[in-house]
């Protein structure tokens, strides 16, 4: 009963934090070569250079049934600061070769959707392969570049070199954590019920055998 409260009122937590993140991401501002660490969700416009040499794939990517990637670029803007760009998915089927892709080498202006940097669950193997990464990670490019300025990525919808958009944010709706809370607690409260009906049950049994007990005497 105690366990079926508590994991009810953390899923109810849950879903509170979610509810406040979607709200935080529907007003998050738009900006335009923002100079500060933009609010996750926010709406950015980036003018820049690609740093096509350091394109690398996010693999195993669908969209419509089609097998692809989605292509991952440095970018740095006017500023000197270097953002990771999402910029779409390319169909590539089974194949494991590196697409052919087209990359602006002139200056270039691009809007899309921040993201910070996050843990996205368990690894099998070496995130990088080739030019193929399991997650988004800035980790495979510190090497290459100097510094990126803020952790996290812009996940591209329009403008130049970017390709077709799949992205979305991946968070689980506040109404399906506020069904589980009420299951919890609906398991709690059968559980309750089970303890009171047990123990009126128990107690009369109790005093039948012992009322049994003095009539045989």
């Amino acid at each position: 009963m105690l366990l079926g409260g508590f994991l009810g009122a953390w899923q109810w937590d849950r879903a509170n934090n979610k509810q406040a993140a979607a709200l935080a991401r529907a007003n998050a501002p738009a900006q335009v070569d923002p100079q500060t660490l933009p609010a996750e969700g926010a709406e950015l416009t980036l003018n820049g250079e690609y740093m096509p040499e350091h394109t690398l794939f996010l693999d195993n990517r669908i969209v419509d049934g089609r097998l692809g990637v989605a292509v991952l670029t440095p970018l740095k803007d006017k500023f000197g600061q270097y953002w990771l760009i999402q910029r779409g998915f390319v169909e590539t089927g089974t194949s494991r070769d590196s697409p052919s892709i087209s990359t602006p080498r002139e200056q270039v202006s691009l809007t899309g959707k921040w993201q910070a940097a996050k843990d996205d669950g368990l690894l099998f193997g070496p995130n990088l392969e080739k030019e193929r990464l399991q997650q988004i990670s800035l980790t495979p490019w510190l090497g290459v570049i100097s510094n990126f300025r803020y952790p996290g990525w812009v996940h591209a919808q329009t403008g130049d070199g970017v390709f077709l958009e799949w992205w979305q944010a991946n968070v689980m709706p506040a109404n399906r954590h506020i069904a589980y809370a009420l299951q919890w607690w609906g398991l709690a409260l059968v559980a309750l019920i089970t303890m009171w009906v047990g123990r009126r049950y128990l107690y009369s049994s109790r005093g039948h055998h012992e009322g049994g007990d003095d009539d045989s005497h």
